[in-house]
């Protein structure tokens, strides 16, 4: 359900269930890089690669039901050293051509064909909006509400937060602006990956004691849903004309194999043909990744 007004949220904030319903989906399945927009933030590391902030998790825009948006992307360097990094368009439930190609390597059986599908996967990313209460490297952030772009192991600690494991611990909403909780992302370098292990939320705590505070915060909010127009998303034709210039000279796959579903839909979108390799691609939603890639091609 989506609200219009502070007083409509603050009376039906069993919405958390609707949430609850949403991690489990996630929990139990069934890029573009954002660099250059200044809407979003992102954590600063020292040259030893680790970091500290403190932000807090907003409630759904208003007019919108979701606090948080997926979007399935692709990034990965060719045969011809060119790279691809493109948002899916499974994210929006359209048939996408490297997942295409990723089922029909996968269905060849070969595991020359099926490493190529691990290095071509989708990454799933969440995009949500955040106040940012301690931002030590950029002060100026701090008071600010900003988008935030972030991956599985970010979002298993909101999970967690929500589904607690033990007897005892009672589950926190952590985009509740009245019973919420701050999270500190610690962020260290692990074997050159970030590792956010360490990160954790606060006791649960108003976002402020002052309903209008809160108000003027949420009218800062951006849409998310925006982020699942197609004007984001490439067509069919011109992504695969990208892919096809990646991959230019790379092996087609042969020798087809029993297919096997095993995909699953995008949140906020319609179902779509499944390809199969889809399971490996989701095994492996890291954070950053795309961010990582899009680096490396600069780099190049």
């Amino acid at each position: 359900m989506a609200f219009n007004s502070l007083s409509e949220l603050r009376n039906n904030r069993g919405n958390f269930d609707n949430l609850m319903k949403e991690v489990e989906k996630i929990a139990n399945p069934q890029g573009q890089d954002n660099r250059d927009d200044d809407r979003f933030w992102q954590p600063t590391v020292d040259k030893a690669g680790n970091g500290y902030a403190v932000i807090r998790f907003l409630a759904a825009p208003k007019g919108e039901e979701m606090p948080w948006v997926r979007v399935w992307s692709h990034g990965f360097k060719g045969p011809t050293g060119k790279w691809y990094i493109e948002n899916s368009l499974t994210t929006i439930g359209k048939p996408d051509p490297v997942s295409e190609l990723n089922s029909e390597l996968w269905d060849t059986g070969t595991d020359a064909n099926k490493s190529i599908v691990r290095d071509q996967k989708r990454r799933l990313s969440y995009i949500v909006n955040i106040l940012v209460i301690q931002d030590p490297s950029n002060p100026a952030n701090e008071g600010k509400v900003k988008l935030f772009k972030f991956g599985k192991k970010i979002f298993d600690k909101i999970k967690d937060s929500m589904q607690p494991e033990f007897p005892g611990e009672e589950p926190v909403n952590p985009f509740d602006f009245w019973k919420g909780a701050s999270f500190k992302l610690k962020i260290r370098n692990v074997e050159g990956y970030r590792n956010y292990d360490k990160s954790e939320f606060d006791a649960p705590s108003p976002l402020s004691d002052d309903d209008a505070k809160i108000e003027a915060i949420w009218n800062q909010q951006h849409s998310l849903v925006d982020f699942l127009d197609a004007r984001h998303f490439k067509s069919y034709d011109e992504l695969k004309k990208k892919l096809n210039d990646v991959l230019s000279g790379a092996p087609r796959a042969v020798a087809q194999a029993e297919h096997v579903d095993l995909d699953q839909p995008a949140v906020a979108a319609k179902p779509v043909a499944a390809p199969a390799a889809a399971a490996v691609e989701e095994a492996a939603a890291d954070d950053d990744s795309i961010s990582y890639f899009a680096n490396l091609a600069a780099e190049d």
